[in-house]
């Protein structure tokens, strides 16, 4: 996964990369408390997706709907 998403996602919100990764994990973590038929479409090992797992997978379906 390309880190430098997180950092400039980190420098656009005046927040470290801990931070952006934390928050994404707990909003992973609590949509996977009651998943929808379109959270057990993204591939992962685990029950639920890492958070580079996840940002992959959206940015498949960018690409793919931007075709």
């Amino acid at each position: 996964m390309n880190r430098k998403i997180y950092r400039e996602i980190a420098r656009k919100h005046g927040v470290s990369v801990t931070e952006v990764k934390r928050d994404m994990q707990e909003a992973i973590d609590e949509a996977y408390k009651n998943p929808t038929f379109h959270a057990w479409c993204v591939y992962s090992k685990d029950e639920k997706p890492t958070i580079d797992e996840f940002v992959e997978h959206l940015a498949r379906r960018v690409k793919t709907e931007n075709k």
